[in-house]
């Protein structure tokens, strides 16, 4: 276990690790893109050789910290003038053995993109522009040589990134971080909440989000035990966001059941548990946002399924859920064996890979959905989306903390969603749009033809959808300058088209409507 974090201590590292130049670009410029990017794939040694005999502060930081290699004692102390090896021992992070310090986590260095950043030097209400975390979590395979131990606290992975990129960016009161592990998600919420609550059946992951939020000057982030939502009975919170322990898991004994990603339930139990027992703890309007699996079984449709589960809610609970991937039983186990550390052409690899198809074969499992669920406790009255969708491959930028990428276009469109429903037809010819930004128009033709075949509009940000549309409908999108309203842009559309305007209405506005939501156009005023 790791001890309770001494504020001073954090306070010292910090300052130490500043001094350092210890950030996400300066370790991968000191090794170079190809090693850092190899590291994400279990690999050191390209990093190592990079690295070779340098003795600076940043190069002894990057191999004991973010590789989780031992280094020599008067290196470390020279290196963190502040701290010194003694000081990693007094929070947990190393040990002394001989002459050399031994890593026993590791501290990686995160990029973050928002403009709404708590500065680190001024303190968690400052504003500033792009900056940096540090997040201590336990050693990977590669550090360990081997499988991780159950009670394993992860890092930040891609899992983690997505989710942080997703959470809206606009300020609310009281969060919610449900199945914290090592605390990103509540850090990343901080940026726009006032008090965030953090909740995880490992007393471990929450010592290391208790760390990561003072090593960062992070305040306002209260820990608390237990399972989903045990801890926080009989409350309610603007916010919640949770990458729970989603992973499906067979429930036989030698099957290891990894703490931060299995919560001890049967197939994808867990998520259904969340979806169904959230809306108590949401308060009007207030908006929950999480990652998870669900199983195609039965001949059941997995989004039929997520579809259910929101549906038997006590709470009623308006719904937006992506699918951004689908798995097949062999390539779900396969993906979650080595994630394990269990590699393949092991006697060990074979028998876990075949529990994982045990299991589905019995409970007629087919196929495994990946994806995003928004879900939002009506102000008053019954939900009003319901939107259940598959964008598979879809996914916001990789490698920092998006806060004005996937999260704002969320936003954005429950923003659209909204002003949509004071909306009749009437009311949506009478207003005035615009084409978004990201928004590219190609037409295709063929050879010699006059008029193209295929034209398609294609998004730069949000989702990046594509979407073939008609003359009509492209004509229209191209007159979105904000300057004349919708209705009398369709009717000089229907006169220039030869159409009567009445039907092109009819057929248009539920698109533009679709289009508002999406993002392509927006409303100018």
């Amino acid at each position: 276990m790791l001890p309770e974090p001494d504020p001073a201590l954090c306070r010292s590292l910090a300052a130490d690790l500043r001094d350092a130049g210890f950030t996400a670009e300066g370790v991968r410029d000191a090794w170079g893109a190809a090693a850092d990017d190899a590291i994400a794939r279990g690999l050191r040694s390209p990093a190592v050789r990079a690295l070779g005999g340098r003795d600076d502060a940043l190069a002894v930081l990057s191999r004991l910290l973010v590789l989780g290699m031992p280094e020599a004692a008067a290196s470390v102390d020279r290196s963190l003038t502040r701290t010194g090896a003694a000081g990693l021992v007094g929070l947990g992070l190393a040990a002394v053995e001989g002459d050399f310090v031994r890593p026993l986590a590791v501290v990686r260095p995160q990029s973050y993109a928002d403009g709404t950043v708590p500065d680190q030097q001024s303190g968690p209400d400052q504003q500033s522009g792009p900056g940096q975390w540090w997040i201590a979590s336990d050693l990977d395979e590669a550090a360990l040589g081997g499988p991780l131990p159950e009670d394993h606290v992860l890092g930040v992975g891609g899992a983690s990134l997505t989710l942080a990129g997703l959470q809206l960016p606009t300020p609310a009161a009281r969060g919610l971080d449900v199945g914290a592990g090592c605390g990103i998600q509540a850090l990343r919420a901080r940026v726009q909440v006032d008090h965030v609550v953090a909740t995880d059946i490992s007393a471990r992951a929450l010592a290391f989000t208790r760390l990561n939020a003072l090593l960062n000057g992070i305040e306002a982030i209260e820990t608390r035990l237990g399972s989903l939502f045990e801890p926080v009975a009989g409350e309610e919170f603007d916010r919640v966001v949770s990458n729970p322990p989603f992973v499906i898991t067979p429930r036989v004994a030698d099957v290891p059941a990894y703490e931060y990603r299995d919560g001890g339930m049967v197939g994808d139990d867990v998520v259904a548990a969340f979806v169904t027992g959230v809306g108590a703890h949401l308060t009007p309007g207030g908006i929950a946002q999480l990652l998870g699996n669900w199983e195609t079984r039965d001949g059941v449709d997995g989004l039929d399924r997520v579809r259910a589960w929101v549906e038997s809610s006590p709470v009623p609970l308006d719904a937006w859920v992506v699918e951004r991937e689908s798995l097949d039983p062999l390539s779900y186990a396969e993906l979650w064996v080595r994630d394990g550390g269990t590699l393949p052409g092991t006697a060990g690899f074979t028998r876990l890979v075949d529990a994982w198809l045990d299991d589905f074969s019995e409970r007629r499992v087919s196929e495994v959905g990946f994806g995003y669920l928004l879900l939002r406790r009506p102000v008053e009255g019954a939900p009003t989306l319901a939107r259940y969708e598959r964008l598979h491959g879809a996914l916001g930028r990789g490698g920092v903390l998006a806060g004005d990428g996937l999260g704002a276009h969320l936003a954005d469109a429950l923003a659209a969603h909204d002003r949509l429903r004071t909306l009749d037809d009437a009311g949506l010819a009478a207003s005035t749009l615009v084409v978004a930004g990201d928004v590219t128009e190609a037409r295709h033709h063929l050879p010699g033809a006059e008029d193209p075949t295929v034209i398609e509009l294609r998004q730069g940000g949000g989702f990046g959808r594509a979407l073939g549309v008609d003359p009509g409908l492209a004509a229209l999108v191209g007159a979105c300058d904000g300057d004349l309203p919708v209705g009398v842009l369709i009717d000089a559309i229907a006169q220039l088209l030869g159409v009567d305007a009445p039907p092109l209405r009819a057929d248009l506005l539920p698109r533009v409507r679709e289009l508002l939501f999406t993002g392509f156009l927006r409303f100018a005023h």
